[in-house]
């Protein structure tokens, strides 16, 4: 059994409902891939990158699964396609977004899957929810904690 992290957003209504909506019903499918071990609350934040389009409303959680990494990312993108997602504009809106950001303390860089997520100490609105969850977690490349990623975040600004 591997632990894993993983990011979600939403700032599209669906069928599911509203942003939160969307998450929860994410939430839901990712515990049919293991047991869901944490959940952060949901933050509402503005775009990043592509900034002409609703604010997103983004969280994380803590996946205990039997799936390695390879085969969790291809559940995770499989659970997007299912909920609707269409990748039409780069960063652009979504109905649902689901990064993952580590397993274990494993490091991948392929061509399918790059651990831990490249961007995850770059961006507040992935940390802020992941130090509610795994506050103590070390990146496996910076040897950094989640807590003081984000610290440095504060210190030095950034998305």
């Amino acid at each position: 059994m591997g632990l894993a992290a993983v990011a979600l957003g939403s700032n599209l209504s669906s069928k599911f409902g509203d942003r939160a909506g969307n998450l929860q019903e994410a939430i839901r499918r990712l515990g049919q891939l293991g047991a869901v071990e944490a959940v952060s609350s949901f933050h509402d934040t503005e775009p990043v990158g592509y900034t002409d389009q609703p604010r997103f409303l983004n969280g994380a959680l803590v996946l205990k699964t039997a799936l390695n990494p390879r085969e969790l990312m291809r559940a995770l993108l499989s659970i997007e396609r299912e909920m609707g997602r269409e990748r039409v504009i780069a960063k652009g809106p979504r109905v649902i977004d689901l990064d993952l950001l580590f397993y274990d303390g494993q490091v991948a860089n392929t061509a399918e899957l790059t651990l831990p997520h490249p961007e995850m100490q770059n961006r507040r609105f992935v940390l802020e929810p992941l130090v509610e969850i795994a506050p103590d977690w070390i990146h496996p490349v910076l040897g950094t904690s989640a807590s003081e990623m984000l610290r440095r975040l504060a210190r030095f600004g950034s998305s």
